[in-house]
């Protein structure tokens, strides 16, 4: 099993943009979020990549694209009807091949391991199934999130089977039908940003369109635990860590990570050090003048 395409949505109301908007990458350049994305893809063997994107703003993406726009394929969702819509639109693009799957609003910074992608393609490749990217995720952040639940695979590590899946559960949902064995207490495994999907995914998800009246009511973790009932499907604990950009200083924290793992790093962190140190500065004169104030004549 060869995955030679990737699909990246940014088709959402809320998504669009995101991509768009610059960041300073690991090597000191600032380029647009998307490029970083494409970057990501590329490196892990993509020969091919499709963006789902708005109707009108392929012009937008292929510019932020910058030199890497004439590997990609543009691909509108005329009508906003979901994300699991938008992904099904790349459904003539990928055929009956496996591919790379990245959601736009989502920065993945690396760790030590080096770039998670790869690891994530080599495994799908390896076992010849679907594979999906998770973290740990504490309990209080699982309305946010596409959570799996499953078992180790003997003897591989940072490897599950899953068996469920569950759209942004609740904690009660949670701690009845997704917990993991070994997974510290008050921890789950929520979806990352990245997968690998077979023809049969897209198989399944084009199924649970079509039989919905509404498809902007077709989840994408409900499609996902159907094939965990019918097929071999896994995830991947990552070591990379994901930022929600459309999250509140969710960019901010990319940034962060990004500059603290990146060949800037001395600078970003004295930076942050000195925003530190004046903020103490500053609270501490504005003490001192209060306490003066409180003082009787």
């Amino acid at each position: 099993m060869k995955i030679r395409r990737a699909v990246l949505t940014a088709a959402g109301r809320g998504q669009r943009t995101l991509p768009l908007q610059k960041v300073v990458d690991r090597d000191g350049r600032a380029k647009p979020v998307l490029r970083v994305l494409l970057d990501q893809a590329l490196a892990a063997g993509a020969e091919e990549i499709a963006v789902v994107v708005r109707p009108g703003d392929e012009r937008d993406f292929a510019e932020a694209a910058e030199e890497v726009a004439g590997r990609l394929a543009f691909i509108e969702q005329p009508e906003p009807l979901g994300y699991a819509h938008a992904l099904h639109q790349s459904r003539a693009f990928v055929g009956k091949e496996p591919f790379l799957h990245l959601v736009g609003d989502h920065l993945i910074v690396p760790g030590s391991s080096g770039p998670e992608a790869s690891h994530l393609v080599e495994i799908a490749m390896r076992e010849e199934c679907a594979v999906s990217g998770v973290q740990p995720t504490r309990e209080r952040d699982l309305h946010r999130f596409g959570t799996v639940g499953g078992r180790r695979v003997p003897g591989r590590e940072r490897l599950y089977e899953v068996n469920r899946v569950l759209e942004k559960p609740t904690p009660t949902q949670a701690e009845q039908e997704l917990h993991v064995p070994g997974l510290r207490a008050g921890h789950y495994l929520c979806f990352h940003g990245l997968h690998v999907f077979t023809a049969g995914v897209m198989a399944r998800l084009g199924q649970a369109i079509e039989a919905a009246q509404d498809p902007t009511l077709v989840q994408l973790s409900y499609v996902l635990d159907d094939v965990a009932r019918h097929e071999r499907y896994l995830a991947y604990e990552m070591r990379a860590t994901r930022f929600d950009l459309g999250e509140q200083y969710g960019f901010l924290a990319a940034q962060l990570a990004l500059g603290l793992a990146g060949r800037d790093r001395e600078i970003v962190l004295d930076t942050v050090l000195e925003v530190l140190a004046q903020r103490e500065r500053r609270e501490h004169a504005a003490s001192e003048r209060t306490g003066e104030g409180s003082v009787d004549a």
